[in-house]
């Protein structure tokens, strides 16, 4: 797919890509798990925490037709996990199950990931996907371009030359991007002292360090060059006023501003944060399943996963999604738990038949629906 730095894999740790299966295979192995697992044909209640965009409804009908059921809905934009719907979920079934997942749109013509085709509209134009998460981390974008724009090399000399524009150099500032000067500029007592000061910056020797970092071409001589791609993740991050609601419109925000400097240099933004995202979401809605009194003593199958929707093409209606798992929470109903990482997941999953007698045929029931005879409801 593309090559990570080291950088960007201590963010995202061991979340291969590379391992996906198309959902029409995804959802029966799934149920066949569970059925593995001891959970009861027809008594297993699912729950879906997707994103609100249309695209997600592909997965939504094939959950439907394999499970027996629409799931329930634990989700807020941007694949977000209502954990506060935890309670309202434990009556609605025997068994249960919880399927979080991320999306992010992909382009086979392109071979590039973050945008979707919308048939629906008048152009099918294509857009963002997940828009929520285009629309968070597109303020850092503007404020990293500013920085990349706006910090200048050159070379005078022996000195190596870093001149900074002076709004990236006002720490009283309360959001914005921040320089970790100290792996830039020579510091005394910990403090950069500028060499020449400008109208609308600062110029420093460069420390050894990132000097040696960047290849000889970063350092013209008398001239200055944008920083450019040089702006590495490790040199700067963010600040931003955040509100701190839990499960609110800026929920997913926070899940992502601490590696957003790894986001946004790395080769995928969009689905870099929806792999950060979904690590976010496993970690916080597991630990909210085993404190959850009405979970107690059901039996739980709760996974979390990348939706990769790939533009339905001509004559196609739905995308064609394929599902990228990361882990799964388990508890046996009896008191006993257990986490299954990335491998365990997908090789317990690929284990599964593809083949689900139990699945139901959803035009024949909607069929079935019409010819029952009328009820009519009086007051």
């Amino acid at each position: 797919m593309f090559s990570r730095s080291a950088n960007l894999q201590a963010v995202v740790g061991d979340f291969r890509i590379d391992d996906m299966m198309r959902y029409s295979l995804f959802v029966p192995r799934l149920y066949n798990l569970c059925k593995s697992l001891g959970f009861e044909a027809g008594h297993i209640m699912p729950s879906r925490a997707f994103c609100s965009d249309e695209n997600q409804g592909y997965p939504i009908i094939l959950i439907t037709k394999h499970f027996g059921t629409f799931p329930f809905n634990h989700g807020r934009v941007g694949g977000i996990v209502a954990t506060d719907r935890h309670g309202p979920h434990a009556h609605h079934g025997k068994d249960l199950v919880i399927i979080q997942a991320s999306h992010v749109g992909y382009d086979p013509d392109t071979r590039t990931f973050g945008t979707y085709r919308r048939i629906q509209t008048a152009d099918d134009e294509y857009t963002v996907t997940c828009g929520k998460i285009g629309a968070v981390i597109e303020w850092y974008q503007g404020e990293y371009r500013f920085a990349q724009e706006n910090i200048h090399l050159s070379r005078e000399g022996d000195d190596c030359l870093v001149t900074i524009d002076n709004q990236l150099l006002n720490e009283g500032r309360k959001e914005g991007l921040f320089l970790n000067l100290d792996r830039m500029v020579k510091c005394s007592d910990g403090n950069p002292v500028p060499v020449q000061i400008h109208s609308t910056s600062r110029s420093y020797h460069a420390c050894s360090s990132f000097t040696k970092a960047l290849p000889a071409q970063a350092w013209p001589d008398n001239e200055r060059l944008n920083i450019g791609r040089h702006l590495g993740p490790e040199l700067f991050s963010f600040r931003r006023l955040i509100e701190g609601d839990i499960e609110g419109r800026s929920h997913l925000e926070q899940n992502l501003i601490n590696p957003m400097p790894w986001i946004l240099t790395s080769a995928e933004p969009m689905l870099v944060a929806a792999q950060v995202n979904t690590q976010a979401e496993f970690d916080r809605t597991f630990r909210t399943i085993a404190r959850q009194k009405e979970y107690q003593n059901k039996k739980i199958l709760f996974i979390s996963c990348i939706n990769i929707d790939i533009s339905p093409r001509e004559g196609q209606l739905f995308p064609l999604t394929k599902c990228i798992p990361w882990a799964t929470h388990i508890q046996d109903g009896a008191g006993g738990s257990r986490t299954l990482e990335q491998d365990e997941i997908i090789g317990l999953l690929n284990e599964q038949s593809t083949e689900n007698p139990d699945q139901i045929d959803l035009e024949e029931a909607i069929q079935e629906m019409e010819k029952v005879k009328e009820i009519r409801i009086e007051f």
